[in-house]
Formats: C-alpha cells, sequence, structure tokens
C-alpha cells in the first residue's frame, strides 16, 4: 500500500426511522450534486483513484491499443429494409458516434456491406449532433411512414430527458417543431401529419402520452397513467395500422390500439388490467396475437378479433419447459421467440388464412448460444432476419426465408488484429446452491487454459427484473482471454434464464438466493478446479451492482476482488423514499419497506450499505455516473465513504466518479472503450496479471 491518503468523507449524521427501527445514517449529506463540498469530494475520490492505478497506464493504453486494433471502425450495419429505402447505420474510424443513413431500393437484396453504398443518404451524423458536448445520446430515430420526415431526439446531459426534432428530408431542413423534456421512443400517423410521444413525471416515470400535430401549437395529452407503479410507452405497429400504447408496472399491464389513419379518434382497451396479469399485443392484420400469463406462469400464446380484442382464445398453452417471451407477427407468418433450457430459441409458424401452423424452432451447432430477433420492418416480407452470438461467436446476423427454411449468413462482426477465433472454448457448468437448486454457469476461456486451480476467473452476474444474461462476445474480453483470464457468467436467480420461476425465485422475500447463487457459483469455480477465491474478480453492474455489494458482505473471502458498476448499494433508503425516481415502480421487484414491516427486516439484512461491518473485504473498485437517473451516484459514494471508515485490515477501496454521463457511463466509443480498458487494467492487477 502505498501512502497515499484517500478522502475522507465527513460523518454528518441522519436519523431515518421506520417500523420502530432507528438507522443513523452517516453519509446521506453525499445527495445533494449542487453542492460544492460534495462536488469536491467526488473529485477528491476522482484524484485518489487516478493516483493510485498511475502504475497500470501503461496496461491501459495496451488494452486500449488491442480493443481499437482488433475492432473495424469504419463499418456499416446490414441494411434492413422499410418501404421504398434500405436503412443502416455507419462508423467512422476517429469519429465517436454513429451516422444513420438510408439509399432506395433497387433489388430484393440489401446492399453489400463491405464499401461504400452508392446513393446514400445521411439521416443523422450523431458527431455533428453531439458537437463539444461530453455526453450524446438519441432517444428516438422514428422515420414517417411515407418516408419524408424523420423524428430524432436528443439528450446531451445523461439524465434521460430527451428534445424531439423534426427533420423534412427531402429539403434536409429542421421543422420549427421542438418538443423538450420527451422520453424514449414515439410513433407517427399513417399519413405524418402527427407524431406521438410520451413524457416522464417528477420521478422520471413515463406516465403521459401526447400527440402533436405538425406546425400547430398545443399538444394534446392522449393518455395519463396516475397509478405510481406503471409506466407507459407508444409505438407504432409493424403493419401500420395501429398506434398502440402500452401501459406496465411490473406484475401488471393493460394496451390500447388507435387507428393509425384516424390519429385525433379514441383508443380501444384491448383488456383491462388485472392485477399480476401481463400481456403483450401484436397485431396480425385481420386479429391479434396476445402473449399472456392469464393461465400459465411461462406465457400462452392466444388471438383475439379486432372487433373484440379482450375475447382471446388459446393458440398455444404454456408450458413448464419453456418460457414464451414474444410473438413477431407478419402477412404470412409468426415468429415465436421463446426461452428453453437456459437458451433462448426461435421457431416459424406459417399462416394459411386465419389458421397457423405448428412452431419449426431453428437449430444451432453451438451447445451455449443466444439467438435474438432482429430489425424486421416489413409486413409482407417472407424473409425473417435473427442475431446470433455465443462466446466464441462474434454477432452474426442472419436471414431466415420463412417458406423454405434456407438461412443466409449476412454479416459477422469483423475482428482484427489476427485474432485466432478458434483458440476459445466455452463450457456450461452447474454450481448447486444451498438449497439443492442448480445454477448453470456459462464459461469462456483460451483452449490452453489449464484447470488446475489456479485460473484467473471474472465472475460476472445480475439477477434482477427477469432480465437473462444470455452468452455473447465481446472484443474486449479478448484483452482478458489472452492474458489466460476465465470469464464465467452465474445465471443466478432473479434473472429469467430459466422461466418465470427463476424469476420469481430471486425477488422479494426471496432475494437472498440471488447472492447465494452467485456465492454458490464462485465455490463451483473452486471446487470444480478452476480457481481459487483469490484468484476469482466478481464484477457486475446496477442491480448486478446491488448483487456485488451484497456478496461483498456475505462472502468476503469467497472474492478476491469486486468491480461494482454504477451499483445499486443503498437499496433500502432508495426503496423507501416514493419521491426518488423510479422507486414505486420498484416496489413489486423487492416490496414495499415503507408499508410492510416484513419486507423492511427483509431488505435491511442484505442492503450493502446498512450491512458493512468490520470485517476484511477484497479490493473494491466502485464506478458511477453524476447523472445517472436510475442509480444516484450517492449510492456508491455513501457506500464506499462506509467502507472506508468501518473495514478492518488492509483496505483498499476505489471509486471513479463520470462527471458526464448518464446510467450508461461514457457515450462516446472511444471514451467507451478507455472506460472498459481501465476496468480490465484493475481487474488484471488484482488477478496478478498486470
Amino acid at each position: 500500500m502505498s501512502e497515499l491518503k484517500p478522502p475522507v468523507a465527513a460523518r454528518k449524521p441522519i436519523e431515518r426511522s421506520h417500523h420502530g427501527d432507528v438507522f443513523a445514517d452517516d453519509y446521506e449529506w453525499l445527495r445533494d450534486k449542487t453542492s460544492d463540498e460534495v462536488l469536491d469530494y467526488l473529485r477528491a475520490e476522482n484524484s485518489y483513484t487516478e493516483a493510485r492505478t498511475a502504475h497500470l497506464e501503461s496496461l491501459r493504453e495496451a488494452i486500449f491499443s488491442e480493443i481499437s486494433g482488433r475492432t473495424l471502425q469504419t463499418d456499416l450495419s446490414v441494411p434492413a429494409r422499410r418501404g421504398g429505402f434500405w436503412y443502416y447505420s455507419r462508423t467512422v474510424e476517429g469519429q465517436q458516434y454513429a451516422i444513420s443513413c438510408r439509399v432506395k431500393v433497387a433489388g430484393d437484396e440489401p446492399p453489400a456491406t463491405d464499401g461504400e453504398i452508392a446513393g446514400e443518404e445521411v439521416l443523422l451524423d450523431g458527431n455533428e449532433l453531439a458537437g463539444d458536448s461530453e455526453f450524446f445520446s438519441l432517444g428516438t430515430v422514428d422515420v414517417s411512414p411515407d418516408g419524408r420526415l424523420l423524428a430524432y431526439s436528443v439528450d446531451l446531459i445523461g439524465d434521460e430527458r430527451f428534445t424531439l426534432r423534426i427533420k423534412d428530408l427531402d429539403s434536409g431542413e429542421l421543422l420549427p417543431d421542438e418538443l423538450p423534456s420527451v422520453h424514449y421512443g414515439s410513433a407517427w400517423s399513417a399519413d405524418g401529419s402527427t407524431i406521438f410521444y410520451s413524457k416522464v413525471d417528477d420521478a422520471w416515470r413515463p406516465f403521459q402520452v401526447w400527440r402533436h400535430t405538425l406546425g400547430q401549437a398545443g399538444d394534446v395529452l392522449v393518455m395519463e397513467e396516475p397509478d405510481e407503479r406503471f409506466w407507459i410507452g407508444v409505438d407504432l405497429t409493424r403493419n401500420g395500422q395501429a398506434i398502440q400504447i402500452s401501459i406496465g408496472s411490473k406484475l401488471t399491464s393493460e394496451a390500447w390500439l388507435l387507428d393509425a389513419n384516424d390519429p385525433a379518434g379514441d383508443p380501444v382497451l384491448v383488456a383491462a388490467r388485472r392485477e399480476g396479469v401481463e400481456y403483450d399485443v401484436e397485431h396480425a392484420g385481420d386479429q391479434l396475437l396476445i402473449v399472456h400469463n392469464a393461465d400459465a406462469s411461462n406465457f400462452s400464446l392466444a388471438t383475439a378479433p379486432l372487433d373484440s380484442p379482450g375475447d382471446w382464445t388459446t393458440l398455444i398453452e404454456g408450458d413448464e419447459s419453456s418460457r414464451l417471451l414474444g410473438v413477431d407477427a407478419f402477412a404470412e407468418h409468426v415468429i415465436l421467440y421463446r426461452r428453453r433450457d437456459a437458451l433462448t430459441e426461435l421457431a416459424i409458424m406459417r399462416r394459411t388464412g386465419d389458421s397457423f401452423g405448428s412452431p419449426e424452432a431453428l437449430t444451432f451447432d453451438e451447445p451455449i448460444y443466444t439467438v435474438s430477433p432482429s430489425r424486421n420492418d416489413e409486413w409482407h416480407d417472407t424473409r425473417y432476419r435473427f442475431g446470433y452470438t455465443s462466446l466464441v461467436t462474434p454477432g452474426t446476423t442472419y436471414d431466415v426465408d420463412v417458406v423454405t427454411g434456407e438461412r443466409r449468413k449476412l454479416k459477422q462482426q469483423p475482428v482484427l488484429g489476427g485474432v485466432d477465433l478458434s483458440s476459445y472454448t466455452q463450457y456450461r457448468e452447474w454450481a448447486t446452491a444451498p438449497d439443492g437448486t442448480q445454477v448453470p454457469i456459462s464459461l469462456v476461456a483460451r483452449k490452453d487454459v489449464a484447470k488446475d486451480g489456479n485460473a484467473p476467473v471474472v465472475l460476472y452476474g445480475y439477477g434482477s427484473y427477469e432480465s437473462s444474461m444470455d452468452p455473447w462476445f465481446s472484443i474486449p474480453r479478448l484483452s482478458l482471454l489472452d492474458r489466460g483470464v476465465v470469464f464465467a457468467i452465474a445465471h443466478v436467480r432473479g434473472g429469467g434464464e430459466l422461466g418465470r420461476h427463476w424469476y420469481d425465485e430471486g425477488k422479494m422475500l426471496a432475494k437472498r438466493n440471488t447472492f447465494t447463487d452467485f456465492v454458490a457459483a464462485a465455490e463451483h469455480l473452486v471446487g470444480a478446479g478452476w480457481s481459487k477465491p483469490e484468484r476469482i474478480v466478481a464484477q457486475g453492474g446496477s442491480a448486478g451492482g446491488l448483487l456485488m455489494g451484497a456478496v461483498a458482505n456475505l462472502a468476503p473471502r469467497a472474492f478476491g476482488g469486486i468491480v461494482a458498476e454504477v451499483p445499486f448499494v443503498d437499496a433500502l433508503t432508495t426503496i423507501l423514499d416514493p419521491s426518488l425516481p423510479l422507486t414505486v415502480i420498484e416496489w413489486e421487484e423487492w416490496g414495499n419497506p415503507l408499508e410492510d414491516p416484513a419486507v423492511y427486516e427483509y431488505m435491511k439484512s442484505y442492503s450493502p450499505y446498512e450491512n458493512v461491518t468490520a470485517q476484511q473485504y477484497p479490493r473494491i473498485l466502485a464506478i458511477t455516473s453524476l447523472n445517472d437517473t436510475r442509480v444516484f451516484f450517492v449510492e456508491p459514494a455513501k457506500w464506499v465513504a462506509k467502507l472506508r471508515a468501518t473495514a478492518t485490515g488492509d483496505v483498499d477501496v476505489l471509486l471513479k466518479t463520470e462527471m458526464e454521463a448518464g446510467h450508461g457511463g461514457r457515450s462516446g466509443r472511444y471514451d467507451a472503450w478507455r472506460e472498459v480498458a481501465f476496468t480490465l487494467a484493475w481487474e488484471l492487477d488484482t488477478l496478478g496479471l498486470a
């Protein structure tokens, strides 16, 4: 340990009292990001982190060079057809952001992606829009059905509040219409005269849908959701027939449809909300397809007539072996998106009139992979586009002919720099949780890494919101693998990898399963002969950061280091305060500790900040963003301050705050690569590989 001294946050106790329990919070004062004292403290932490990691500068530069050298920096996506144009994005070496483009359709096949495309029309240049801003993000990029107008929205701060503008694509000029403080997404009317958008309330909850008629002042409120548990969104159906307004909480949903040819008309309710019933609507032209859990926890598929959308007839019954995630409907076929055996699956159902054929699943050779829907805008298309990846296979775009089943590979993510992908291999293993549950683990390593009990490991986890950490390929990860590191994903409960029950068993009053599953995964890697505790670094972000904080308290000796990115480590304080962004929405995930003493007691038993104790902790790197509106910077700031004041032994805890970023960190790709290089270098240093 160097002679550098970390910043010391002042203790200013504020008492919090609920259900007879009084908690003295020494560091809640750090919440005020307008305070010079708080900002000075965060800058001091950044300076300390910079000094403590200065010896890794050359390694960081080497990793950044590896990432940039392996990435085809001037590249373009596979063009996707919509109407009379092929739409795509491209990147240019040296530029931070993508450029959105299109070209007129000149045949059935998309333009080649190995060079410049003749006749290209630039819709948006992210680099021009970003200007000198330290942050840039797009909330919507939405072309009107006739192809004449472009709606796009921009966030230059990172707080996820966007300004929406309209561009005339014929003239290239911006229309005078400008809509501030809108949320993600938008939807055009069929004639392009009207655009629908959503707004957020003071708690950053999208709660209203508005209608804006081009060239007119005085937007019209179409729908408002008063229940603070619910969010609202708007979209145009694939066939262009309806504007769909979706309302949902964590457990309950409701949908409304508005004739896209009558934007001033009244939305029609599909089915009234019922507590605990979730459903999604897909417009299938002459009928609706409804994915719902009214009669099966893993969701069923039903049909409904357009003139009586609440009358559902079961098409596919839900079962225990697969979780139905969604459907994509087209004029002559339907694609099912499912989850089975901890893997994703796509299946084709062909249409003949009103009837649907049996699902035919697409099959793949690798034992571990992820397959998912890609962009499919054309209602009458007979080809379906999907993405495929694995831990050893770069992201690949395919078209499948839904009539013949013939599959065509359109493009695979290039990996430059002489990388031999055949030198890596992937594994699926299973850990045994304390209650006997088998927890899947996906691993990737170089083939020559020995299973000798000494391999360095980065173990990644999330485990919330039914979000699945499906295997994915990563160019930055190669910088770990090439140095002998094994990368592993613990598919813990609270995610959705094994169906709805996997989620239910890792939320609310069963949340501890998420943490004990992750510890069991680490212990399995030791017991199976991969590694030893001091050679394992745990990593997770957001709700996965809560996981990191919880396992740091629960099993600090199981890990040599922990990376917590935008970590939700002060969970109880946040969920107790309904005035904070997203808190009320979160009650159906964590429980309501304000009203329920049992939930309060349970959350307090695992919330990382409250449970920091006088014990030896592993090395910890916490990364946050000042403008994050989902997990406030104050959570890791408080956590780090308490760790420093409480932990015993050699306390090695760092806090890094991005002063111009949101929940996803730095927005420019080169900036993001440098941030990844920073984290990877710290991990390698912790594993003794720096």
